[in-house]
């Protein structure tokens, strides 16, 4: 699996974990660039591909389902929930080891979930993905949505397959920013 590299204005970041507290704090800046592979280094068709269909899922989606879901406010699945209940989504923690995160109450399994969900965003490693791709689809949710890190093609071409829209390797919070926001001093 190739590390991810990371890009925010002219500073560029190889591997999420090694460069943690760098890009956080570049973070905590204003964003005027996007915060990912560049076009050349993705491919610029599929990187305009992936860009449509994330713009897409997150203007239409209200409940967001969020596996692997932390109740650690130090962890980055927790800040990304509260960064997209801020934006007015409503967050569904998976978690089996909480009752409640965020205000909302934790459910074991996405199984368990008993709301209408649009999304699921995964907070867990590549390999137990597939479960959770599985309960997706038989539960009719139309989208799944993989963290920066977390890939797994097979699984993916197992939703895509089943009719769901695929986002990989993408953080939701850094794409909501890139794509929905206007940039400073445009509203």
């Amino acid at each position: 699996m190739a590390t991810p590299t990371i890009i925010i204005g002219n500073e560029v970041f190889v591997g999420f974990a090694a460069n943690r507290a760098k890009i956080e704090e570049r973070l905590r800046q204003p964003l005027g660039e996007a915060v990912l592979p560049s076009p050349a280094q993705a491919g610029a068709t599929a990187w305009e591909e992936t860009d449509r269909l994330a713009k897409q899922i997150l203007e239409k989606s209200k409940t967001i389902a969020i596996v692997g879901l932390s109740p650690n406010p130090e962890r980055d699945s927790h800040e990304v929930a509260r960064y997209l209940q801020s934006q007015g989504y409503r967050i569904i923690p998976v978690n089996p080891q909480a009752s409640e995160i965020l205000g909302e109450r934790s459910y074991a399994s996405l199984a368990d979930v008993p709301d209408p969900v649009d999304v699921v965003d995964i907070f867990r490693r590549p390999e137990h993905v597939p479960p959770i791709v599985e309960a997706a689809i038989a539960k009719g949710i139309p989208a799944i949505w993989m963290q920066l890190g977390v890939v797994n093609e097979e699984a993916a071409a197992q939703a895509r397959a089943a009719g769901l829209q695929v986002i990989m390797d993408r953080c939701m919070q850094v794409e909501h920013r890139r794509l929905l926001r206007p940039p400073s001093g445009q509203g």
